[in-house]
């Protein structure tokens, strides 16, 4: 067995808003822990609050990395957070920078999402749209909960209002003022690699303009979505994933932004069928592999 992900600390990846370990058979992080683990890595997929505040999930994110440090006997853990699991992983590392070695942001709206801005703006809480949105988030995360697999912890809180907030550009910015470690000083620039002694890196991907060829996966639903919500960008026209920009991706060291993935495909959901050129497990396996270089 090849040892090339064999990390000195176990990685810990964190999902989004709405995320998941697995749905009955469908897992979130499709392909990409069993590859990481066929390279030796220690790794460890956990469950937040799908839809709460990124304060209310980094706690809860916190007694988790007690719980695994006790389990594997590790001094620290490597944060994989994806979309919002990026922010829950940046309060954690913040909080507690003695229990983190590195938190790598993986399409996380890292200076917030203009899709959250676009409903904050046309589906107010007190309008009759507002609150069928709400409605429905709520359902589906109701059915997410009945179907998840993968997690049998304690019922976690649900507050589908602070968690759109703490995406907009505005609760964001909030969040950055509290927590900036990581953050580039200039729009669009890399992030310091190291704060308080925990490293930062990100990627992200950007939708392909004209390109419809999905490399055999003609009902991929997200796809469509995400090409539906990119029409709500006006910072970063052309230049996102359908939910995060390119640019509000960054954070720490820039590994990439513009990966021909959207903002599912980028964690390989869709059951792994992303578009022809794409292969997002090969950049959580070449990942560790940096990571393990760097001695984490």
């Amino acid at each position: 067995m090849s040892q090339g992900t064999a990390t000195r600390y176990p990685l810990v990846l964190v999902p989004g808003m709405l995320g998941f370990i697995r749905l009955l058979l469908y897992p979130y992080w499709y392909g990409i822990i069993k590859a990481l683990r066929r390279g030796g890595a220690t790794v460890i997929a956990v469950q937040v609050s799908p839809l709460n505040s990124t304060e209310v999930r980094g706690e809860q994110l916190l007694a988790r990395i007690d719980e695994i440090l006790r389990e594997t006997g590790a001094a620290r853990v490597n944060l994989f957070g994806h979309s919002q699991g990026s922010l829950t992983a940046r309060y954690a590392a913040a909080k507690r920078p003695d229990l983190v070695a590195s938190v790598t942001s993986v399409a996380g709206p890292n200076h917030g999402s203009e899709l959250a801005d676009y409903l904050q703006k046309h589906y107010p809480a007190n309008s009759a749209k507002g609150r069928l949105l709400k409605a429905l988030l709520r359902f589906v995360g109701w059915l997410m909960a009945l179907l998840e697999t993968g997690y049998h912890g304690p019922k976690l809180p649900v507050d589908i209002h602070a968690s759109h907030q703490s995406l907009t550009s505005e609760g964001v910015a909030l969040f950055n003022q509290r927590y900036p470690q990581g953050l580039p000083e200039t729009w669009g620039g890399h992030g310091p690699k190291e704060v308080n002694g925990v490293r930062y890196y990100s990627w992200s991907g950007t939708l392909q303009p004209g390109k419809t060829d999905r490399g055999g996966n003609l009902f991929d639903g997200t796809n469509r979505s995400c090409r539906l919500f990119a029409k709500t960008f006006v910072r970063e026209p052309g230049q996102c994933d359908g939910m995060v920009g390119r640019y509000s991706s960054h954070l720490g060291t820039v590994i990439g932004d513009d990966y021909p993935l959207d903002h599912f495909d980028i964690v390989n959901q869709s059951l792994g069928l992303v578009g022809k050129g794409a292969d997002p497990v090969r950049l959580f396996v070449e990942h560790a592999a940096r990571l393990k270089a760097a001695g984490l």
